[in-house]
């Protein structure tokens, strides 16, 4: 167990108390979706482009953005794409493929500098931590408690992301269990905010799943909130809402959000009506959902 002396939030929330934050660090995983829908390659400057329309369109509604350093940081920073009272997420994790995964492994990316970030504008990092039953704990816990610390001598927010994956050796996996368990190891690093998967990805009895995010609350010591992978889009806003009704302040998300642009014939129309719209439902979500317990 690490310090658990937390940094102010509110840089992060809306004035209801609740976070309301979208995700734009996805990197291969992004190339994919668009390539699902196109003949030609995915150039990296296709995927630059929406992720700074993206922020252009959202940023006003969000109560803070996390961005990557690979495809649109340096360029968000620079044209200032955000909206002012909008706070910027930097991902601070390296994502690592093999032959049947996008995203493999993840570790601190030490090509990143915190306190640069912090003088660039960043409140906060995030770390992607991939939990599999067959690895070893002690190696995650060492990256998250090294991770937390190197936030805390750079003055920044620190947010873990564990999620659940399939065993490696082969072995049959309930990766339901593992978002539990991953929160039950991880979940009093000291860390500031925790971003968990919705348990059982939102299908099944609304009981069940709010029983689980109870349990979430119970396992972690840190404010939390939830991502939306995994997740279909018309369904998370309702997984958001028992989340919160059951102890968690929000979401960090992005797919949920801005999947269904990808998908259109323009973009940049479906980010300002469509994702537009979806984020504005989910910060009424959590407005509704969070101000009477932060009271």
């Amino acid at each position: 167990m690490t310090n658990n002396q937390s940094f102010d939030l509110s840089a992060l929330t809306r004035p209801s108390g609740a976070f309301a934050m979208l995700a734009l660090d996805q990197r291969e995983t992004m190339r994919a979706m668009f390539a699902e829908r196109q003949q030609a390659p995915v150039s990296d400057e296709q995927i630059v482009e929406f992720k700074l329309s993206a922020l252009r369109t959202l940023s006003p509604l969000a109560s803070a953005v996390l961005i990557d350093r690979d495809f649109a940081w340096n360029r968000a920073v620079q044209e200032s794409v955000t909206a002012p009272n909008c706070s910027l997420i930097a991902a601070a994790d390296r994502f690592y493929a093999s032959g049947d995964e996008i995203v493999a492994r993840a570790e601190i990316d030490d090509r990143i500098a915190p306190a640069e970030l912090r003088e660039q504008g960043a409140k906060a990092l995030k770390l992607l931590v991939i939990w599999r039953p067959d690895e070893s704990p002690e190696a995650r816990v060492a990256m998250v408690d090294q991770f937390v610390s190197r936030c805390r001598q750079a003055g920044l927010i620190s947010i873990i992301e564990p999620v659940s994956r399939q065993a490696r050796d082969g072995r049959a996996t309930d990766t339901q269990k593992g978002i539990l368990a991953a929160a039950r190891e991880l979940g009093d690093r000291g860390q500031d905010l925790y971003k968990s998967e919705v348990p059982l990805h939102a299908q099944g009895e609304e009981n069940d799943i709010r029983r689980q995010c109870a349990e979430l609350t119970r396992l972690i010591r840190s404010p939390w909130v939830v991502l939306s992978s995994g997740v279909l889009p018309d369904r998370f806003p309702m997984a958001v809402r028992w989340a919160c009704q059951e102890g968690a302040r929000g979401f960090l998300a992005g797919r949920a959000i801005w999947k269904n642009a990808i998908a259109a014939a323009d973009p940049l129309t479906a980010l300002q009506t469509d994702s537009r719209d979806r984020l504005k439902r989910l910060c009424d979500v959590v407005d509704e959902a969070v101000a009477p317990a932060t009271a």
